[in-house]
């Protein structure tokens, strides 16, 4: 095919799947830019087809690493990342030369030139993108291989999945749950403080060079402007909800534990909220309205129907396509990884979805076990393939969620739509009542199984990201973290340590997400939006009743609505795709606290009854405040200061 077919056959890719016809310009139409544009166009076309191959070898040495923690594999993915850190380097000085005449040309090559433009620490030199790059490895390797042994027993090694996994998602020994949290973050979070360090260092820089104040700054840009006051509006609409549920969880937790170490007023302690870092809630079993009905946590009924991983993802896959949107590849069924392997390999287990951006890889990466949870998950990862299977005819600068909370909120709806006592009695897990119009106990159970991993986690992603946003603007120092880190649990979360932590700790270092520099804001907003998405699917689907009920399972109207938002990939403005889907063009509360307003009436009257004080106190003793009064407190010591 000659250059010039090249050119014609990008635009006409442009033009098909990107631009909306009250957008188009011919070439013809730009003043004085025509040959500038086909110029562009054919830069494009070169890079397109050269960052598929250069970012397929990429991700595959990591995934080679990922699923083989060895040093081999170590060094063969630090090699290839920072060849693709060379390809985006000489990439973007390509795409800036267009900058003196890129107004002038269509909006969607515009977008596409900025992308290529924008490209973080490979931005930096050579030498420091590898360091930079051995760091992020190291960090992985750390978390994912070093062995958490007994005290007591030095041979008797733990790891995070599923042994560290199971013991805070099901004991209630308070010493034992008090060991686990500790030791991870003693062994793994300490090792991490020292590449932290610098990693916020190299980040900060490479953020800079990219014309952004520091990597928190170029985070927030995904979202536009004033992402800080809209996240905690969005905090402060929730809030009175999220206090009832810790009231709630609080009284239940003081049954089990006593009040020597969970009392009816204040702070819960983070290691009884059942996973490592208390982001999820997993507590389900200890908190349950009314533990007498039919389980609606499905997991035993699983176990005794003899269910498989493989028919957990056959279920995924199903769902989908019942849906009328792509059924996964065959590349995806040899090549994933479902279960931790059964020779003695050290991998990463943490749940992940990979679009090898070829058009034709996707997989998916975990140790899956036979649970509910896992079920959830397993579909949430299938939102991720979706998504990535039907925007892959676009641009590779194209090829992702329209921001960064996009992609996780699809895995969440699809997960939402399947843990409904509805969907589960249609596949055969669940035998319990299912009114289709009036709230029942079962609803009741049901919510709070949902609520315990949504609204619980709202806070937390909130507090995690405050934090590294303060750390990269210089208003927090990495190595004086901790006592920042547990104030803003305190006050936003109502949650302490079960131990006295000093600043030769580092929590940071033990999660997964900080560690490879995963903007987690992402998640905070997926929340809020996904209950938007699922609000407007199920219309789609045409459901009546309460929206906590809706499973769009076998909906091909609800299907062709999300395939053509999902189809947009980036290549629009995020409040675009936003409103392609919901008809919104905006982040807001009132589908979640629609969702759960069955459970928010239940709770209010239920801790009425109980006496429960409502909220904890801050890290300074204070009552908790509303976001309203936290801003006001924030302006005046900012005034104070300037004065």
């Amino acid at each position: 095919m000659s250059s010039q077919s090249h050119i014609l056959c990008l635009l006409a890719i442009i033009v098909a799947f990107v631009v909306p016809p009250s957008q188009l310009v011919s070439i013809n139409d730009v003043d004085g830019s025509g040959d500038r544009l086909e110029e562009a166009l054919a830069f494009l076309d070169e890079y397109n087809s050269t960052a598929e191959m250069v970012f397929f070898e990429s991700n595959s040495a990591n995934w080679d690493f990922v699923t083989n923690l060895t040093d081999f594999n170590q060094e063969k993915s630090v090699q290839t990342s920072l060849k693709e850190s060379v390809f985006h380097k000489n990439s973007a000085m390509r795409a800036r030369e267009f900058d003196d005449v890129k107004d002038s040309f269509p909006e969607d090559v515009q977008r596409l030139l900025g992308f290529i433009a924008d490209i973080g620490v490979s931005a930096l030199d050579n030498d420091t993108v590898q360091e930079y790059n051995e760091i992020m490895a190291e960090m992985k390797k750390i978390y994912s291989s070093t062995p958490i042994c007994r005290p007591d027993d030095p041979s008797e090694c733990l790891k995070l999945e599923p042994d560290l996994t199971e013991i805070l998602a099901t004991s209630t020994d308070w010493g034992e749950l008090v060991w686990v949290w500790q030791e991870f973050r003693n062994t793994i979070g300490k090792a991490n403080k020292p590449y932290y360090v610098r990693y916020v260092d190299i980040a900060n820089d490479g953020a800079r060079a990219n014309g952004y104040d520091d990597l928190g700054d170029y985070w927030r840009s995904d979202y536009g402007d004033d992402l800080e006051t809209q996240v905690y509006e969005l905090y402060n609409a929730i809030l009175p909800l999220y206090k009832q549920l810790h009231a709630y969880v609080r009284r239940k937790l003081n049954g089990i534990y006593g009040s020597e170490h969970v009392p009816l007023t204040g702070h819960l302690p983070a290691n009884v909220l059942g996973d490592m870092w208390g982001r999820f809630w997993n507590i389900y079993p200890h908190v349950v309205p009314y533990p007498d009905l039919p389980n609606i946590d499905v997991s035993d009924e699983m176990v005794r129907q003899n269910y498989t991983v493989d028919r957990l993802f056959r279920m995924a896959d199903d769902f989908f396509s019942s849906m009328g949107l792509f059924p996964a590849n065959d590349a995806f069924w040899e090549n994933s990884m479902f279960e931790r392997p059964d020779d003695g390999r050290k991998v990463l287990c943490h749940p992940q979805a990979w679009d090898f951006l070829n058009r034709e890889d996707f997989r998916i990466k975990m140790c899956t076990e036979v649970n509910m949870d896992y079920f959830m998950t397993v579909h949430h990862e299938f939102g991720h393939i979706q998504y990535a299977m039907n925007y892959k005819h676009q641009p590779v600068s194209f090829r992702g969620g329209a921001n960064g909370a996009f992609h996780e909120a699809i895995g969440e709806v699809m997960a939402q739509s399947v843990a409904t006592p509805k969907h589960l009695k249609v596949v055969g897990l669940f035998d319990g009542d299912d009114d289709s119009m009036n709230v029942t106990n079962t609803d009741i159970n049901f919510l709070l199984k949902m609520a315990l991993p949504t609204i619980g986690t709202l806070p937390f992603s909130l507090a995690l990201e405050q934090w590294r946003w303060d750390v990269f603007s210089g208003k927090t120092d990495v190595n004086a973290g901790t006592a920042r880190w547990w104030q803003l649990k305190n006050d936003l979360i109502g949650v302490k340590a079960p131990v006295e932590r000093t600043e030769e700790d580092f929590e940071a270092g033990a999660m997964l997400h900080i560690i490879v520099s995963y903007p987690f804001i992402g998640y905070y907003i997926r929340t809020i939006i996904q209950f938007q998405f699922y609000q407007s699917l199920c219309q789609s689907a045409g459901h009546t009743g309460p929206l906590h009920k809706c499973d769009f399972y076998q909906s091909t109207e609800a299907g062709d609505k999300l395939a053509a938002m999902l189809s947009l990939g980036k290549s629009r403005p995020w409040p675009e795709a936003m409103e392609a889907l919901t008809g919104q063009r905006q982040m807001k509360a009132d589908a979640i606290l629609e969702y759960f307003q069955p459970l928010m009436e239940w709770l209010e009257k239920t801790n009425e009854e109980n006496g429960d004080v409502i909220g904890w106190s801050d890290a300074s003793g204070s009552a908790s405040l509303d976001v309203c009064s936290m801003l006001m407190v924030c302006f005046f010591a900012f005034i104070s200061k300037s004065i």
